[in-house]
Protein backbone atom coordinates (compact mmCIF):
# COMPACT_ATOMS: atom_id res chain seq x y z
CA UNK A 1 0.00 0.00 0.00
CA UNK A 2 1.46 3.47 -0.97
CA UNK A 3 0.84 6.02 2.06
CA UNK A 4 0.11 9.74 1.39
CA UNK A 5 2.76 10.37 4.12
CA UNK A 6 5.48 7.79 5.16
CA UNK A 7 6.07 9.44 8.45
CA UNK A 8 3.06 9.19 9.65
CA UNK A 9 3.08 5.85 11.66
CA UNK A 10 -0.09 6.34 12.87
CA UNK A 11 -2.02 6.64 9.41
CA UNK A 12 -0.11 3.52 8.22
CA UNK A 13 -0.53 1.45 11.63
CA UNK A 14 -4.35 2.56 10.97
CA UNK A 15 -4.73 1.36 7.49
CA UNK A 16 -2.95 -1.73 8.20
CA UNK A 17 -5.41 -2.44 11.05
CA UNK A 18 -8.72 -2.04 8.70
CA UNK A 19 -6.53 -3.85 5.80
CA UNK A 20 -5.28 -6.74 7.12
CA UNK A 21 -7.34 -7.66 10.17
CA UNK A 22 -11.30 -7.80 10.93
CA UNK A 23 -11.16 -6.17 13.92
CA UNK A 24 -14.20 -3.37 14.42
CA UNK A 25 -12.63 0.59 14.54
CA UNK A 26 -14.04 3.79 15.91
CA UNK A 27 -11.55 6.54 14.02
CA UNK A 28 -12.18 9.89 15.92
CA UNK A 29 -10.73 13.57 16.11
CA UNK A 30 -11.51 17.04 15.82
CA UNK A 31 -12.59 18.63 12.57
CA UNK A 32 -9.30 18.63 10.08
CA UNK A 33 -7.34 15.79 11.91
CA UNK A 34 -7.90 14.19 8.76
CA UNK A 35 -10.64 11.82 9.13
CA UNK A 36 -11.86 12.35 5.50
CA UNK A 37 -8.37 11.94 4.23
CA UNK A 38 -8.13 8.59 5.89
CA UNK A 39 -11.61 7.38 4.51
CA UNK A 40 -10.92 8.75 1.55
CA UNK A 41 -7.38 6.64 1.48
CA UNK A 42 -8.82 3.55 2.50
CA UNK A 43 -12.24 3.84 0.12
CA UNK A 44 -9.47 3.80 -2.63
CA UNK A 45 -6.76 1.45 -1.66
CA UNK A 46 -8.65 -1.31 0.39
CA UNK A 47 -8.14 -5.08 -0.56
CA UNK A 48 -11.69 -6.06 0.75
CA UNK A 49 -14.62 -5.47 -0.46
CA UNK A 50 -15.96 -2.02 1.02
CA UNK A 51 -19.15 0.15 1.26
CA UNK A 52 -19.61 3.89 2.94
CA UNK A 53 -22.37 5.03 4.45
CA UNK A 54 -23.54 8.04 6.29
CA UNK A 55 -26.63 9.22 8.21
CA UNK A 56 -27.58 12.11 5.93
CA UNK A 57 -27.44 13.15 2.07
CA UNK A 58 -24.44 15.61 2.46
CA UNK A 59 -22.45 13.21 4.80
CA UNK A 60 -22.75 10.70 2.39
CA UNK A 61 -21.95 12.26 -0.55
CA UNK A 62 -18.74 14.15 1.33
CA UNK A 63 -17.59 10.56 2.19
CA UNK A 64 -18.08 9.50 -1.21
CA UNK A 65 -21.22 6.86 -0.16
CA UNK A 66 -24.85 6.80 0.21
CA UNK A 67 -27.06 6.86 3.35
CA UNK A 68 -27.63 4.01 5.75
CA UNK A 69 -31.14 4.65 4.93
CA UNK A 70 -30.86 4.16 1.51
CA UNK A 71 -28.02 1.15 1.44
CA UNK A 72 -29.80 -0.93 4.12
CA UNK A 73 -33.29 0.89 3.39
CA UNK A 74 -33.82 1.41 7.72
CA UNK A 75 -36.86 2.46 8.46
CA UNK A 76 -37.54 6.26 9.72
CA UNK A 77 -39.17 5.21 12.68
CA UNK A 78 -37.76 3.59 15.87
CA UNK A 79 -36.37 0.37 15.70
CA UNK A 80 -36.51 -1.72 18.77
CA UNK A 81 -34.38 -5.60 18.80
CA UNK A 82 -37.57 -7.67 19.90
CA UNK A 83 -39.36 -10.47 18.15
CA UNK A 84 -42.78 -9.07 19.18
CA UNK A 85 -45.07 -6.09 17.90
CA UNK A 86 -44.42 -2.57 19.99
CA UNK A 87 -47.69 -2.15 21.89
CA UNK A 88 -47.43 1.63 22.89
CA UNK A 89 -48.20 4.95 21.03
CA UNK A 90 -45.57 5.40 18.91
CA UNK A 91 -45.11 4.17 15.08
CA UNK A 92 -42.22 1.36 15.95
CA UNK A 93 -40.44 -1.36 13.98
CA UNK A 94 -39.51 -4.67 15.26
CA UNK A 95 -37.26 -7.15 13.78
CA UNK A 96 -40.21 -9.12 12.36
CA UNK A 97 -41.72 -6.13 10.20
CA UNK A 98 -37.85 -4.58 10.13
CA UNK A 99 -37.50 -8.09 6.97
CA UNK A 100 -40.71 -7.66 5.96
CA UNK A 101 -40.23 -4.16 4.45
CA UNK A 102 -36.75 -4.69 3.04
CA UNK A 103 -37.06 -5.45 -0.89
CA UNK A 104 -33.85 -6.30 -2.13
CA UNK A 105 -32.78 -7.46 -5.58
CA UNK A 106 -30.50 -9.65 -6.79
CA UNK A 107 -27.69 -7.32 -6.87
CA UNK A 108 -27.61 -5.55 -4.18
CA UNK A 109 -27.90 -9.41 -1.97
CA UNK A 110 -24.94 -9.94 -3.72
CA UNK A 111 -23.16 -6.67 -2.48
CA UNK A 112 -24.57 -7.07 1.44
CA UNK A 113 -23.61 -11.32 0.69
CA UNK A 114 -19.96 -10.27 -0.17
CA UNK A 115 -19.58 -7.41 1.94
CA UNK A 116 -16.40 -7.44 3.88
CA UNK A 117 -15.96 -3.37 5.09
CA UNK A 118 -18.52 -1.35 5.98
CA UNK A 119 -17.60 2.46 6.72
CA UNK A 120 -19.92 4.46 8.97
CA UNK A 121 -19.11 8.20 8.46
CA UNK A 122 -20.42 10.88 10.96
CA UNK A 123 -20.79 8.23 13.42
CA UNK A 124 -21.96 10.48 16.16
CA UNK A 125 -25.21 11.41 14.01
CA UNK A 126 -26.00 7.41 14.12
CA UNK A 127 -28.70 6.67 16.51
CA UNK A 128 -28.19 4.11 18.71
CA UNK A 129 -31.51 2.18 17.00
CA UNK A 130 -30.28 2.22 13.83
CA UNK A 131 -27.18 0.32 14.37
CA UNK A 132 -29.36 -2.40 15.84
CA UNK A 133 -30.89 -2.60 12.77
CA UNK A 134 -28.10 -2.47 10.08
CA UNK A 135 -26.43 -5.45 12.65
CA UNK A 136 -29.86 -7.25 12.36
CA UNK A 137 -29.93 -6.70 8.38
CA UNK A 138 -26.54 -7.74 8.08
CA UNK A 139 -27.14 -10.79 10.30
CA UNK A 140 -30.11 -12.24 8.26
CA UNK A 141 -28.77 -11.59 4.79
CA UNK A 142 -25.29 -12.61 4.96
CA UNK A 143 -26.95 -15.75 7.07
CA UNK A 144 -24.42 -15.59 9.90
CA UNK A 145 -26.61 -14.76 12.42
CA UNK A 146 -24.19 -14.98 15.95
CA UNK A 147 -21.83 -12.81 14.32
CA UNK A 148 -21.92 -8.81 15.01
CA UNK A 149 -22.68 -7.69 11.52
CA UNK A 150 -23.08 -10.54 10.05
CA UNK A 151 -19.09 -11.18 10.46
CA UNK A 152 -18.43 -7.12 8.80
CA UNK A 153 -15.50 -5.18 9.54
CA UNK A 154 -16.90 -2.19 10.93
CA UNK A 155 -15.14 1.67 10.90
CA UNK A 156 -16.67 4.23 12.31
CA UNK A 157 -15.70 7.33 11.71
CA UNK A 158 -16.58 10.37 13.63
CA UNK A 159 -16.30 13.04 16.50
CA UNK A 160 -18.52 12.40 19.39
CA UNK A 161 -18.52 16.29 20.34
CA UNK A 162 -20.22 17.26 17.12
CA UNK A 163 -23.57 16.63 15.94
CA UNK A 164 -25.63 14.03 18.05
CA UNK A 165 -28.92 11.68 16.90
CA UNK A 166 -31.63 13.54 16.24
CA UNK A 167 -34.23 12.01 17.75
CA UNK A 168 -37.90 12.92 19.69
CA UNK A 169 -38.14 12.90 23.30
CA UNK A 170 -40.70 10.03 23.39
CA UNK A 171 -38.68 7.95 20.82
CA UNK A 172 -35.72 8.45 23.55
CA UNK A 173 -38.02 7.28 26.39
CA UNK A 174 -38.77 3.97 24.41
CA UNK A 175 -34.79 3.89 23.37
CA UNK A 176 -33.53 4.10 26.80
CA UNK A 177 -34.87 1.20 27.71
CA UNK A 178 -33.50 -0.95 24.96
Amino acid sequence: MQYPDNSNTQFRLAAELVNYTGQHIFLTGKAGSGKTTFLRFIKNNITKNCAVVAPTGVAAINAGGVTMHSFFQLPFEVYLPINAPFTGNLQVTYQHNLFSKIQLNSQKREVMEELELLIIDEVSMVRCDMLDAMDAILRQFRKRYNEPFGGVQILYIGDLYQLPPVAKTEEWEILKEH
